[in-house]
């Protein structure tokens, strides 16, 4: 009830957003976690010909948000982010509709080129629209994300027992709704006329030093908040030797996110700079890998007590993983548009993700590779069974200390705050 209470606060504009956040994140997991194996084992694609369609969706993606930041901010946030889910919708549709690699690869860029025009642009619609409600704009915006993680692979692992077709259409339409609903509900805003060249905005921005440092500071919390999809599932099945104890990690962070983030946002925002705070939040994220360390070596647990046992320290894990970013990432939202002038707010969020997105997969590919050295056997096999979660934990603490060094220096931006009301 206290998030619809809060949600009601919120003009119609933004209210929309959190809902196509929702569906946004449902039909995106409702497809793309399946999307290996559709083209691997129905379409009978080679491993080479997977990596390359995965690829060009996630290079197509992380490569253009630079373009899409700079489009809301020269075309206005409203008509970037119907474009993107426009975009997606065609994207989706080919995957149903096509099995030949020419449309497989159309299918991948369109999905990418989606994500690179709508990400910054909602979160510029929401940095503008909310005033000196940001952090908690933004908190509500992870409550709906972390909802739809969830529920789209269920949704889509349902469809899936009809075909893959079925998935994918159904997110097509999810998408084509969404599309419907932000041409007719949201406000064309107020776009801020170009006093300069894109050229002359991306040499202010890349320009900035204090937000650069900052963006590469927090890579880290990205590339761990991947490990949610990638090292905590793994480490749950060698854990518990159940392959359902995968989905249990989704659960804890959907049943945290729902009950906790607003709370914890309202909270600290009434204690304070923002700056602290992220730093808190990064020594969470950090030490979430420390009580999985303690089951992951010792293989699975035997009979039903022994996996139960085995569970919670991994659990316990992606709890404080998912409360580290719950602690942090609304103020690291309200801060990036502070750093420059409100005219580029776009252009600093597609930045900020640019370099988010080539962190967390540079990432994913270190921790893949210290995955594959603990898997050998040999004498020293426990010790490397310990490397991807010491990895992550080391990556936590130092982007921790990365920003508790800009935080003590001045050079995080200050943000007004907005009087905490008091109800009855």
């Amino acid at each position: 009830m206290r998030i619809l209470h809060e949600i009601r606060g919120f003009p119609l504009a933004i209210r929309l957003l959190l809902v196509n956040q929702l569906g946004v994140t449902t039909g995106f997991y409702l497809l793309i976690p399946y999307l290996a194996t559709h083209l691997g084992d129905d379409l009978g694609l080679s491993a080479a010909a997977v990596g390359v369609v995965l690829g060009v969706r996630t290079l197509s993606q992380q490569g253009l948000f630079l373009l899409g930041g700079s489009a809301a901010d020269r075309l206005g946030a409203r008509g970037v982010i119907i474009a993107g889910c426009a975009t997606r919708t065609a994207g989706f549709a080919l995957f149903a509709l096509g099995d030949g690699l020419p449309v497989l690869l159309a299918a991948s860029v369109l999905s990418g080129v989606a994500g690179a025009l709508f990400n910054p642009a909602v979160r510029t619609f929401l940095a503008r629209e909310s005033g000196e409600r940001k952090a908690e704009a933004f908190a509500l915006f992870n409550v709906f994300a972390t909802t739809g993680a969830l529920a789209g692979p269920l949704l889509g692992s349902a469809l899936l027992l009809v075909d893959f077709r079925a998935a994918a259409l159904t997110a097509a339409g999810i998408f084509a709704l969404l599309t419907c609903a932000q041409a007719l509900v949201l406000p064309p805003g107020n776009t801020v006329p170009a006093t300069s060249s894109v050229a002359s905005d991306w040499r202010e921005v890349f320009g900035n030093r204090r937000f650069l440092a900052f963006a590469l500071a927090m890579a880290g919390m990205f590339t761990l908040e991947s490990q949610l999809y990638l090292l905590f599932p793994d480490g749950a099945r060698q854990a518990t030797g159940w392959d359902g104890a995968a989905g249990l990690v989704f659960v804890v962070g959907t049943v945290a996110g729902i009950t906790l983030q607003l709370r914890i946002t309202r909270s600290l925002k009434a204690r304070g700079a923002g700056g602290r705070w992220i730093v808190a939040g990064l020594v969470l994220t950090g030490l979430a890998f420390v009580p999985p360390m303690l089951v992951t070596t010792a293989g699975p647990g035997g009979g039903a007590p022994g996996a139960v046992l085995h569970a919670l320290p991994v659990l316990a894990g992606a709890l404080l993983l998912h409360l580290g970013v719950m602690t942090a990432q609304p103020f690291v939202m309200e801060l990036i548009p502070a750093f420059g002038r409100p005219a580029l707010t776009g252009t600093y969020f597609g930045v900020f993700y640019a370099v988010s997105g080539i962190a967390a997969a540079l990432g994913n590919t270190a921790v893949g590779w210290t995955m594959g050295i603990a898997g050998e056997s040999g004498a020293d096999s426990t010790l490397r069974a310990l490397l991807p979660w010491a990895c992550c934990l080391t990556t936590g603490l130092v982007s921790a200390a990365g920003v508790a060094w800009l935080h003590r220096a001045g050079t995080l931006p200050r943000t007004r705050r907005a009087p905490v009301a008091v109800t009855a």
